[in-house]
C-alpha cells in the first residue's frame, strides 16, 4: 500500500487512534528489528508506550506504512520515525521528514530536532543530507547518542 501524498510531495499522515496503538508499535519493532544485533539490545522506539503517545497527541500514521512521534520539547522533538520495510526506499522517510518541519513550523517552532544511536550511521547521513548538523553526543540509558537539529524558518504572518 503506498501513501497519499499532498501537493508538495509530502506523506500524508494523520494522527494515530487508540485503538491503532498496537499496530504502530508492531510496525516500529519489525522496523527496528534490524538494529538488534547491531546495538547489542532494542532501540528505544521498540519499548515505547504508543498508546500514550495517541493519547499525548504525538503519534502521527500512515496506515501499515510509517510511524512518526513528534514531541514539543525545545522546538520540535522528531522523537521517532519508522518505515515498515516493504515501504523503504519510496522516499517515505524523507517525505516524513518534511511533514514533522512542516508541523514544526505550523507550531511556531525555529527548530526540529533529533537524537539517534551512533551505531546508526546511515541514518545520521540521511539527517545530514536533509540538513539537520550534529550539536552534540552523549550517552543516555547507556545508548551512545548523536543529537541533531536542522533550524527552520518561521512561518510568514
Amino acid at each position: 500500500m503506498i501513501p497519499q501524498w499532498d501537493a508538495a510531495g509530502t506523506a500524508a499522515p494523520r494522527l494515530a487512534r487508540p485503538e491503532e496503538a498496537p499496530a504502530l508499535r508492531d510496525l516500529v519493532r519489525a522496523a527496528y528489528a534490524h538494529y538488534v544485533p547491531r546495538l547489542g539490545r532494542e532501540p528505544t522506539p521498540m519499548g515505547d508506550d504508543y498508546a500514550a503517545r495517541i493519547a499525548a497527541g504525538q503519534a502521527w500514521w500512515v496506515p501499515g506504512i510509517a510511524v512518526l512521534v513528534l514531541v514539543e520539547q525545545d522546538g520540535m522533538l522528531l522523537d521517532n520515525i519508522a518505515v515498515a520495510a516493504t515501504a523503504r526506499g519510496q522516499g517515505i522517510g524523507r517525505a516524513l521528514i518534511a511533514f514533522a518541519q512542516a508541523q514544526a513550523r505550523a507550531g511556531g517552532h525555529a527548530r526540529l530536532w533529533l537524537r539517534t544511536n551512533e551505531k546508526m550511521v546511515e541514518n545520521i547521513a540521511l539527517y545530514t543530507a536533509l540538513g539537520f548538523t550534529e550539536t552534540h553526543r552523549e550517552t543516555q540509558a547507556s545508548f551512545r547518542r548523536v543529537f541533531m537539529e536542522k533550524r527552520l524558518s518561521r512561518p510568514a504572518a
